[in-house]
């Protein structure tokens, strides 16, 4: 398939609107928010009518933007629950945009096949593995409804290959911890241990 994008390609094939849920995951640092923001600015570009949203719980970057680790950036409405931001999805919405879709409640799968099933392209972006290896909230559950999954990958820091897992370099914090760089980095499976380690 091109570069063209898979919602894309279910607009082209007629006027009616088809829904779907497209889930774009991997590790911290692989690219999963320049990945969503890309997808959202080739919708806008078509003109079609777009929502992104963001879990109230990451403000690392912006209270009200969804930022990269790059620095990309677009507006946003920060919600605290599947259930608001299901209520703030508009009628004439085509494309709606999660970010750090981990940190929400295990509604957000619900939420999302609603969406979905009223002919809205949903693309969530977010870590597929907690610190530990394991899968991170409603992830999983919401690759198992994707119609489209993509998995990203980072740089290992410790020796250079494919990572795609996340290390935790502070080890004092539960799972929803939210940290940058100083506290997690890229590790390869063979680099990976499923702990918080302190960094050497």
């Amino acid at each position: 398939m091109s570069r063209l994008d898979h919602g894309e390609h279910l607009a082209a094939r007629g006027s009616a609107r088809v829904g779907c849920i497209e889930v774009v995951c991997g590790s911290m640092f692989s690219g999963k928010t320049e990945e969503l923001l890309r997808r959202i600015k080739r919708a806008q570009l078509g003109k079609q009518p777009v929502q992104l949203f963001k879990p109230k719980l990451d403000d690392r970057y912006d209270a009200v933007k969804v930022v990269s680790h790059e620095g990309t950036n677009a507006d946003a409405m920060p919600v605290a629950s599947a259930k608001e931001l299901l209520a703030l999805a508009r009628a004439q919405t085509a494309v709606v945009g999660i970010d750090e879709v981990q940190f929400f409640d295990t509604g957000i799968v619900e939420a999302a096949e609603t969406l979905a099933g009223r002919g809205i392209r949903v693309i969530c972006a977010g870590l597929d593995q907690d610190y530990r290896g394991e899968a991170f909230g409603p992830i999983g559950a919401l690759m198992a409804v994707a119609e489209y999954v993509t998995k990203l990958h980072a740089v290992c820091a410790q020796c250079g290959a494919h990572a795609s897992r996340s290390q935790r370099l502070v080890a004092s914090e539960g799972q929803l911890f939210v940290g940058g760089a100083a506290a997690y980095e890229a590790r390869c499976r063979a680099c990976f241990v499923p702990t918080a380690v302190e960094k050497g």
